[in-house]
């Protein structure tokens, strides 16, 4: 992080959705070129905000802007009787980018994980082409899952 970049890392609230409903259309549209409806990822972003047992975002803040964000949702591990914490939606503003600010917000994730007692690991899918995103996850000491995923809509 450059030291005269004063950052505040912090639990979104009501306030920020608005940034986040953005971070995750540019984010859709960088990473998958998606268009996400507006109204249906307001309601999304808006009801994690207000029911934590859905997860739970953080933003970056940088003189009082929100300049990265990422969300949290939990896992249960019936072998572990703990959680594993899935980061998730993750954005930071092109700007912003390569200063620390995406070790700020993991490093709040670990230490909330810390904090809560029950999380046994933390994880996130990337873009297969996503390579700078994925030095960055190695550098964080993440390392490449033995799993891979399938989906069904």
């Amino acid at each position: 992080m450059q030291k005269n970049l004063q950052t505040i890392i912090r639990k979104a609230q009501v306030s920020d959705i608005e940034s986040l409903v953005n971070f995750n259309q540019l984010m859709a549209d960088e990473t998958e070129g998606k268009q996400l409806d507006s109204d249906v990822l307001t309601l999304g972003v808006s009801n994690l905000i207000n029911d934590a047992s859905k997860g739970f975002y953080l933003v970056a803040e940088i003189d009082e802007q929100v300049v990265g964000s990422l969300m949290v949702t939990t896992e249960w591990s019936d072998w572990r009787n703990s959680e594993f914490w899935w980061v998730q939606s993750v954005y930071i503003v092109p700007q912003f980018r390569r200063k620390g600010l995406y070790s700020a917000l993991y490093g709040k994730v670990r230490a909330l994980g810390d904090e809560a007692g029950n999380v046994c690991g933390y994880r996130l899918y990337v873009e297969r082409e996503n390579l700078v995103a994925q030095r960055t996850y190695e550098a964080l000491d993440m390392g490449e899952s033995h799993y891979l995923m399938f989906e069904s809509q």
